[in-house]
């Protein structure tokens, strides 16, 4: 059957037809990315795609969203939609509805894509393991976090909000950077250091460590800069950041007793031929009495072009195939 995947962040709504049949995505459509800033509402942007596709809609949707999905209103972590689940239905003309986090929809797509999709990074370069847990994380507008528990041949996503733990610092500058956050936020989450916006901070910090002022750019101009290797203090921000990435990853590693790590999220595309040459992988081992333990973790990037996407209609094809 035919159903609308949607994959809602903080900056873009992606839209694409996907078909899915005994419990499994058999395809899944070319992409439509909107902003988010340029839409009042998920209906909105629903009509929009609408118009953009030139057909009818099917009456099915799955719903990927970067928020935590509880309560009768649902707010988005990095933008201004909100989405009352119980409208959905009427407001977008559809009769059949999956909502889902828009990690743990990451979460789905990871142990759906085909191996390909998965490209190893560091630790033993082992398939995805048949029992335990394999962490998801990836940084984009903010840092999402999920896990899968396979058990006795199933997958179960289990969403989480582990983008939203304590920055902890490892080193002086580090020290320096939390320093200076605190007093812009009230409180400092790993979130403010590890996604977009966050090498943007990191930026702000060294430059105040060395005592210059430098040219005020958004993320999406200093990752530009910073990929490039021009300027020397983005790239020190870049090697920074996948560190920090590392350990961040380690630490959520050890809290789910993962067996296998993802990285996923926009950057974690942008940086597959960076954190093999960083700083990652060291800082992800670097756990104390549980370095051997770490090392024996296979970490892997998702290089799928839109896993949101993709993993919404494979937790639909799962639901309604029960």
């Amino acid at each position: 059957m035919e159903l609308v995947a949607v994959d809602i962040g903080g900056t873009h709504a992606r839209f694409a037809i996907a078909d899915v049949e005994h419990g499994r995505v058999t395809s899944l459509g070319d992409a439509t990315t909107l902003r988010t800033d340029t839409h009042a509402s998920l209906q909105t942007a629903w009509e929009a795609f609408g118009e953009l596709l030139g057909r009818a809609l099917p009456r099915a949707t799955a719903i990927a969203v970067a928020c935590p999905v509880m309560g009768d209103v649902l707010k988005l972590t990095n933008n201004s939609w909100i989405v009352r689940p119980a409208q959905i239905g009427e407001r977008l003309g559809v009769d059949r509805v999956t909502l889902i986090n828009d990690f743990g929809a990451v979460a789905h797509a990871v142990v759906n894509v085909e191996p390909a999709h998965l490209r190893h990074l560091c630790g033993p370069d082992l398939p995805l393991p048949e029992e335990g847990v394999i962490t998801v994380l990836g940084p984009g507008t903010g840092l999402g976090v999920a896990h899968v528990l396979r058990h006795h041949g199933r997958n179960h996503v289990i969403e989480c909000e582990g983008g939203h733990i304590d920055y902890a610092p490892l080193d002086s500058i580090e020290d320096a950077i939390l320093a200076r956050l605190r007093q812009r936020y009230r409180r400092v989450s790993v979130e403010r250091i590890v996604s977009g916006p966050g090498l943007v901070n990191i930026h702000e910090a060294l430059a105040a460590i060395e005592g210059r002022s430098v040219e005020v750019m958004d993320d999406k101009a200093l990752w530009a800069a910073a990929l490039s290797g021009e300027d020397g203090l983005a790239a020190a921000a870049l090697d920074r950041f996948c560190m920090t990435l590392g350990s961040v990853t380690g630490d959520i590693a050890l809290a789910q007793g993962a067996k296998a790590v993802i990285i996923a999220g926009g950057l974690g595309q942008r940086l597959v031929d960076v954190l093999p040459r960083s700083g990652f992988a060291s800082r992800f081992t670097a756990k104390g009495r549980f370095e051997l333990m770490m090392a024996a973790i296979s970490v892997k990037v998702i290089t799928h072009p839109q896993p949101g996407l993709f993993g919404a209609a494979a937790a639909f094809a799962e639901e309604h195939s029960r």
